[in-house]
């Protein structure tokens, strides 16, 4: 088993690689912050609250010897709803896409049912090369780390998957994220760039706004709602009569929900609720387009749209 803890030689003149990598891990083990953490930008959308990404945003790595795309798929797991089943494919349609596969699992959580469902899936995917992440060393010791890395091994060999690589790394506090891309490279295929240099995400602007507007509304709302709210940007356009100078963006968006009782909650007593979201995903909206934006947010209620195909099909699943 090779654990690797500090970075390996690059060879002289290597061919530039081009490919995709997606982090697969169950909710919460870390797969948003990651990707973050190897753009260097925010672009997916992290929660503390497990379940909160549904688009395979792309994260781009731009480096001198490779373009490493980074697909963020949703957390994998049993579904209770037609939108888990949905999310549930499109992880496994990505998986048989992609270059290579990292696995995260959590360094400060014993390996459990959900990553067993998870291995599974993965062992059943023959050809794609997977690497094993620990994330989130900072939270742990040495020894609670040491007995992760052989439980990760020995899930390997129980379930016939041959780990490319197993590195430990953390997000938060930067150690061996670029070790990472080191070791994940050499796993693409030989290639131009995908992407032009500029770009970090592939993901329309207005998907890249909802979400933005969806991760400050979720914050401080625990319980149901993590799965009832979906964004939707209806449209962004540049205010008119303003010198060049000073431009101004007009984001019109709906949050949709799925009962009128949680109209309330996401709204707050004389709607303190709603215009903390307003002015948190404001500033992040501003740093992502870098242009000052008036954002106008309304609070709709979409009847259990997790469960109606065509309410799906309209916020965009």
């Amino acid at each position: 088993m090779s654990v690797h803890t500090q970075s390996s030689e690059q060879s002289v003149e290597a061919a530039h690689r081009a490919g995709f990598a997606c982090f697969v891990g169950r909710p919460n083990a870390g797969k948003s912050t990651l990707t973050n953490a190897l753009v260097g930008q925010k672009v997916a959308i992290t929660s503390n609250r497990p379940q909160t990404t549904r688009h395979t945003v792309r994260g781009i790595v731009h480096r001198p010897d490779a373009q490493l795309i980074l697909v963020d798929t949703p957390g994998l797991h049993k579904p209770r709803t037609l939108l888990g089943e949905r999310l549930n494919d499109v992880v496994r349609t990505t998986w048989a896409e992609v270059d290579v596969i990292g696995f995260c699992l959590p360094a400060d959580e014993k390996i459990g049912p959900g990553d067993r469902f998870i291995a599974k899936e993965l062992a059943a995917i023959r050809k794609t090369p997977k690497v094993a992440i620990v994330t989130k060393t900072d939270l742990v010791d040495s020894k609670t780390l040491a007995e992760q890395l052989i439980a990760i091994d020995r899930l390997g060999e129980e379930l016939g998957i041959a780990w490319a690589e197993i590195v430990p790394v953390s997000a938060t506090a930067n150690k061996q994220v670029d070790l990472l891309a080191d070791l994940l490279v050499p796993l693409l295929p030989e290639g131009p760039a995908l992407y032009p240099e500029g770009d970090l995400t592939d993901e329309p602007e207005q998907v890249m706004v909802a979400e933005l507007i969806r991760e400050a509304a979720l914050e401080g709302v625990r319980d149901e709602l993590p799965h009832s709210i979906a964004v939707v940007v209806e449209e962004m356009l540049p205010r008119e009569d303003r010198p060049a100078d000073k431009p101004l963006l007009d984001i019109h968006a709906n949050v949709f929900i799925e009962r009128p009782s949680q109209k309330g909650i996401i709204i707050g007593p004389k709607g303190k609720r709603l215009k903390e979201v307003g002015i948190k995903s404001r500033k992040h909206i501003e740093a992502l387009l870098g242009t000052p934006v008036f954002l106008d947010l309304h609070v709709k209620v979409a009847k259990d749209w997790q469960r109606d195909p065509k309410q799906l099909r309209r916020l965009g699943f």
